[in-house]
């Protein structure tokens, strides 16, 4: 089945497509610093990366696919603090969500799929809502999986897993492989690992990335990324939204 991108649609193109076979898929990332080698939409590169390969995925099930333009502007709380990151309320995204919810439905999309790039623990939240939000109103399906949680976060990098994952060999590898010309390889070389793990600080209630110990927003092992490595991660982030997406449209799913 096709792979199309909205943006790139006529209005008669989409009015022609079997919307009820066809599912919406969303990039979601934001803007906010990446240490000092990796660009500010780091998370809008990995979510693209991450719809492209569940694109591939779900279209291979005989179902049509329409990427949607990214959404690049979230909470950022975390990385506020860093010039160039741009964040916004929770609640504004949430709302965004849930119209673009709407829109979908009533064009008689068959679902609504977010590839999500960036885990800041307020974004996530905003998601969430937004997942409620659709459920209530009795809308499409949203399938959004949250990385950070069962049965999804076991199956990415052990740094990942540590949580000492942002800026460093897990979403270092996956620019590598998608937008190299975009990484500052001569910086990223000489960076010292940073295990402190976010998960861990977000526990214990630290609210900045300086608060949890990054103090030039990396975490983890950045000189260690590999192309090679974050070609498998996206290959692994796209499973996991095609396997969301296809249990969200699963006859018999729960409302």
């Amino acid at each position: 089945m096709a792979i199309r991108e909205l943006a790139e649609m006529t209005w008669e193109e989409v009015r022609d497509l079997d919307r009820s076979r066809a599912v919406a898929i969303l990039p979601v990332g934001a803007v906010e610093a990446h240490g000092p080698h990796l660009p500010l939409g780091t998370d809008v590169i990995i979510a693209q990366a991450m719809a492209a390969s569940g694109a591939t995925r779900i279209a291979a099930q005989g179902i049509s696919v329409v990427i949607l333009p990214p959404l690049a502007f979230t909470a950022a709380p975390f990385a506020a603090g860093f010039s160039g990151t741009l964040s916004v309320a929770p609640s504004a995204v949430t709302a965004l969500l849930t119209d673009l919810a709407r829109e979908l439905t009533r064009q008689g999309f068959a679902a609504l799929a977010i590839a999500n790039g960036h885990l800041d623990p307020a974004h996530r939240d905003a998601l969430a809502a937004a997942e409620r939000a659709a459920r209530k109103e009795h809308l499409l399906p949203v399938a959004c999986p949250d990385i950070t949680q069962k049965p999804w976060a076991s199956r990415l990098t052990e740094e990942f897993k540590s949580g000492a994952c942002h800026a460093g060999r897990y979403e270092g590898s996956i620019i590598l492989a998608a937008r190299p010309e975009l990484v500052r390889n001569d910086v990223r070389k000489t960076l010292p690992p940073n295990p402190a793990s976010l998960s861990s600080a977000i526990r214990d209630g630290k609210r900045t990335f300086v608060e949890a110990g990054g103090a030039r927003a990396y975490f983890g092992w950045p000189a260690d990324a590999t192309a090679e490595e974050g070609r498998a991660s996206i290959e692994t982030l796209g499973a996991v939204l095609a396997e969301s997406v296809l249990g969200a449209l699963a006859p018999g799913r729960a409302a």
